[in-house]
């Protein structure tokens, strides 16, 4: 692994890596024999070995993982175990290697890091650190107190966030983003939406009524729908769509924006072509570095997929290149 963007180690000191595995979504055994023979190859030492449960996600193991000074976290598991990790590793100057064992594992697409568990592990011991954005959260809880988190890939409140409430994980296991389906139909045919107030970068607040809000470090959600085309997770901006379709014929026309949107979204003139202009009502885009939101009633929350629970306000802000991840040397 190319030490260029890590701190400087004691060159006496053994390079090590910490394991952080959820059980539940990683092939414990297979993951433990890669990472064995990675040690051996590449002259390193025994890695330290953390598991997460039901109670912890992945915080704890992270701060644990920190303590036996690690060159590198290797982080098994799906977009909630690596945003639970990322929320103590962070800052540090530990890199983060990813080998993707869930069900959506968006950050990984979204980096390209979807791989098998023995290339995602040999990657982890023999690439180079590439340093990527994290979002930050504060959500207000009305009477309660108001709790911070990060985020890697998307916060959204709305549709986006009942469908991490309401999405059946066993099925979700068997079929995969599929599972989203019934949720999502729901919600477009009951058509629910919120008034919004927001203020992107300290200016005017402005006031919408919206079905959901989505601000997001990278751009492509379930399914590989290019959501956000001009997002990237290292750029130093929050990306934001409101989607504000009134009925089923606006919800088609949305439709078909996601749909140019993943096609034609590699060119300049192509993502010209299908930026939003007038007649795209039906979804409202921006780019920011803070975004204050807040709600007329308590409305569900998700973080990179997991739901979070209900907010009458949010403050999101981007620590820009605030944490490294591995990939493979080009």
């Amino acid at each position: 692994m190319s030490e260029q963007d890590t701190e400087p180690q004691d060159s006496a000191a053994p390079r090590r890596a910490a394991v952080i595995v959820n059980p539940v979504k990683a092939d414990v055994a297979r993951l433990r024999a890669a990472v064995h023979a990675e040690e051996q190859s590449n002259g390193w030492a025994s890695s330290t070995w953390f598991e997460t449960t039901a109670a912890d996600p992945g915080g704890q193991a992270a701060r644990a993982a920190l303590q036996s000074t690690p060159t590198v976290v290797i982080v098994a598991g799906g977009d909630g175990t690596l945003r639970a990790a990322a929320e103590e590793l962070h800052g540090s100057g530990v890199p983060i290697a990813i080998v993707a064992s869930g069900t959506g594992n968006l950050l990984a697409r979204n980096l390209d890091l979807v791989a098998d568990i023995e290339t995602g592990v040999h990657t982890a011991f023999t690439g180079e650190t590439r340093p990527i954005d994290v979002g930050v959260v504060r959500l207000e809880r009305g009477d309660e107190p108001a709790t911070t988190h990060v985020f890697l890939v998307m916060t959204g409140v709305g549709l986006d966030a009942r469908m991490a409430t309401d999405t059946n994980e066993a099925l979700k296991k068997r079929i995969g983003w599929l599972a989203y389906a019934d949720p999502i139909s729901k919600s477009v045919m009951g058509n629910k939406r919120f008034t919004l107030h927001y203020r992107a970068d300290g200016g005017a607040e402005t006031a919408v009524r919206a079905h959901t809000v989505i601000v997001g470090n990278c751009g492509t959600i379930t399914a590989g729908i290019l959501l956000l085309p001009d997002a990237a997770p290292d750029d130093g901006l929050l990306d934001v769509v409101l989607l504000r379709p009134k009925g089923f014929w606006q919800w088609l026309r949305v439709g078909s924006r996601l749909g140019l949107n993943r096609v034609l979204h590699r060119t300049h003139s192509a993502r010209a072509a299908t930026r939003p202009g007038g007649k795209w009502r039906e979804m409202r885009y921006l780019q920011a570095r803070t975004l204050s939101a807040r709600f007329d009633v308590p409305e569900p929350t998700q973080l990179d997929g997991d739901a979070f629970g209900t907010a009458t306000g949010a403050e999101i802000t981007v620590l820009p290149q605030a944490l490294g991840i591995v990939r493979a040397q080009p």
